[in-house]
């Protein structure tokens, strides 16, 4: 008998499998308690509800291919334009960035959101979880590409040219003035005093989660409801970063 047991050989295949699992469980490791409990204190008038379903889509997209973000933002449409309802958080350290106004669109209500859409000229905001990616100088100046991540629900943003862009009827004037901010065609517009922190703080990946209690989406979203693999649509291509094309505002 041979003293020597036959090892299967360590293919590249059996190599990147391994990598892949290392990567999963560390991107699982750094979703915990602790981390949700970090953002939570940092943000107290943010729903506890919202938050944790803003923390379980990311961790669902991160489980599934997504690159662990930096920074998350947080956009509560359940809240009426008159207050600040968009929040950035610090992934790394927990902490909170920024709290500030952001518009919905013209067609999903007037002070309160109330309507969404996946579709081209529709002038509705959408909700689900986004990806900022890259930066550019458009019509309204400095702002952000989005690409939705969840298909059938927001996938069609960057042809919507859905993006954050800084706009004057976002501003603690207009609601002074008004009782509510102005309305966009569907993007999420915010007060040009803070859009270079906005934009630079979500560029390159980072995620935005927009969240409307919609129950057909809270019970149907494939980031909500992890128990199986999520399909995460593809973002398209840039086409650099000073393009204005489709732009909306």
């Amino acid at each position: 008998m041979s003293l020597h047991t036959k090892r299967r050989p360590f293919t590249w295949l059996s190599g990147l499998a391994l990598l892949v699992s290392f990567s999963v469980q560390a991107n699982a490791s750094s979703f915990d308690e602790t981390l949700l409990d970090k953002l939570g204190e940092s943000a107290p008038y943010l729903n506890p509800e919202v938050l944790g379903a803003a923390y379980k889509a990311t961790q669902c997209a991160v489980n599934n291919g997504v690159a662990m973000p930096e920074r998350l933002a947080v956009i509560d449409f359940s809240l009426p334009s008159s207050e600040e309802r968009m929040w950035i958080f610090d992934l790394s350290k927990g902490d909170l960035l920024l709290r500030d106004l952001v518009a919905h669109g013209k067609n999903s209500g007037n002070l309160e959101a109330s309507a969404f859409s996946n579709i081209e000229g529709s002038h509705q905001s959408s909700i689900g979880l986004f990806k900022g990616n890259e930066s550019y100088s458009g019509t309204h100046g400095y702002a952000l590409r989005l690409d939705g991540l969840e298909p059938g629900v927001n996938d069609l943003a960057r042809q919507r040219a859905i993006v954050i862009h800084g706009a004057d009827y976002v501003s603690p004037d207009w609601v002074a003035d008004y009782g509510r901010i102005g309305r966009s065609h569907g993007c999420p517009a915010v007060d040009r005093k803070v859009i270079r922190s906005v934009v630079d703080n979500l560029k390159g990946g980072q995620l935005v989660f927009t969240y409307y209690p919609d129950q057909e989406w809270l019970q149907s979203s494939s980031f909500l409801n992890c128990d199986a693999p999520a399909q995460v649509a593809e973002a398209t291509p840039a086409n650099g970063n000073n393009s204005k094309a489709n732009e909306r505002s």
